[in-house]
This record gives structure tokens, sequence and C-alpha cells, in this order.
């Protein structure tokens, strides 16, 4: 029997590009370049690792989001996963991370699946409790932030390194697991594997192909949202200490008045 992987990845803004709010106090996703996670590559990469171990598996990519998530899908279909699944509505503008899990599990459940990989967080959100969340909608066990993993038996197995301790965990099948930037370098498509993912599938699902209702998503469904923002202050000149033979002690004074020393 084949091993069903799914991979959940992200479409999120360039971290290097000027990211800022939109009028609606949600994430200006239009304004700047948006590219695959990096931390949701190490999941994929871990994925087809997976299933090159494995004697039969097929690796399913899902996303959430607008039309240009389909390059997020693209790039990992590159990599070497073999499908993707997209879910776009635009009722899922201002989606939050309870929503996002709702979809997912919902698109996960419609792929098909005997182990979801996620990366350890979103580049954008940074909250690193989507594995967590799926989990609890899946009614699987859980193995997150592991820097090793494996499957074998019906079982996945990994190493999680904690800063006083290294734990090994396992679970049975089904199951979510998360992966570290640790877990092992992504690999770089290549011209063959990009020229392959154009001609693999990529289903388009919406809100009520997976039977959600709206009012379950976006910004009115949201757990949370973001009351103000405010632009970061320009940086201001620093001052400037000339040593006339007593460098020393104004640059001590300067530190001690900041309560630096």
């Amino acid at each position: 029997m084949s091993l069903r992987i799914v991979v959940c990845v992200k479409y999120v803004p360039d971290a290097t590009g000027d990211r800022r709010f939109a009028d609606d106090l949600t994430t200006d996703r239009d304004s700047v370049d948006g590219l695959l996670s990096e931390l949701d590559e190490y999941a994929v990469e871990q994925a087809l690792r997976i299933s090159e171990d494995a004697e039969e598996a097929e690796v399913t990519v899902v996303t959430v989001g607008p039309e240009d998530a389909t390059d997020a899908l693209r790039k990992a279909l590159s990599m070497g996963a073999d499908k993707a699944v997209h879910v776009e509505d635009d009722d899922l503008h201002g989606t939050d991370v309870v929503g996002t899990s709702l979809v997912l599990a919902k698109a996960i459940e419609h792929a098909g699946y005997d182990l979801v990989v996620c990366g350890m967080a979103s580049t954008d959100g940074g909250m690193g409790v989507l594995p967590a969340l799926l989990a609890e909608r899946l009614g699987v066990p859980q193995v997150t932030l592991l820097s090793e993993l494996s499957v074998a038996d019906g079982k996945v197995t990994g190493r999680r390194d904690g800063d006083a301790a290294t734990e090994r965990l396992q679970a049975e099948l089904p199951a979510v697991i998360s992966v570290t930037d640790q877990s092992g370098e992504a690999r770089y498509p290549s011209f063959k594997g990009i020229m392959a993912a154009k001609k693999k599938p990529v289903e388009t699902l919406d809100l009520e192909d997976l039977g959600i209702e709206a009012e379950e998503v976006g910004l009115a469904g949201a757990w949370t949202a973001v009351e103000s923002a405010a632009e970061r202050p320009a940086r201001t000149k620093g001052e400037i200490v000339t040593d006339e033979g007593d460098g020393g002690k104004r640059l001590a004074a300067f530190l001690a008045e900041r309560k630096f020393i």
C-alpha cells in the first residue's frame, strides 16, 4: 500500500522586501513579492526523503492562499513532489491560524493521508502552532520540532533537540509532524524538475468544496486580530565621541547614562 504523505506549505511575503500592513490591518501581500516559506522547504525535503526510502509513496503539497500561491506549489513540485492541492477563496482573506488549520484539515482529509509534514513555523506569522491545531482537528498524534526522523513499520520516529535535553519520540501513523531547519538542507530544483512540475496536477478547491462556511474563516471568523500598527521610526543619528584625551571617560559616562554599565 502506498504511503500517502501530505506537506503543508505557505506562500509568504519575501522577508527581504518592504513588508507592511494593509488598510484593514491584515498583511499586505500585494505590494511585495511572495515565495515558498523557507522553513517549509525543509518539510518538503523531509517528505521527499521519506518517499524515496519507502517502497511506494506519494507526496502531495497543500496550500491555502491567493492565486499567486500557486508559485509556492510549483516550487515544491519542482523539488520532486507528485501533486498539489490549492485552496483559494476570496472569503479566506484575513483568516488567522485557527481558521487556516480548519481549511487545511479539510483539504488534507480530501487528499487522503498517512503522514502530514509541516515546517516549524511560517516566516510571516511565526506562531508555530499550526501542526498542533492540525493534529487536534484530524484526531491523530503530533510529533513536532524534529531535527531527525524516519518512517518504518507504520510508525514515525524522530529526535527533538532542546536546550537541556534530546528526546526520542515515536507515534503510530497516521500522524502530524513538524521539522526544524536543522533537519537537512532542502534540495535545489533541477532543470528537469522545473520542467516536469509544469505538467504535474494542481487541484484547486474553494470553501464550498470543503464544506466550510464563510463565517468560519476570514476576518469575521478570526480568533486573533491586529488592533493597531505603526511604522518603525527611522534610525536617529548617533552621538560621536571625539577623543581629546578623555574619550574613555566620556564613553563610559555615555554607557552609564543609558544603564549599559
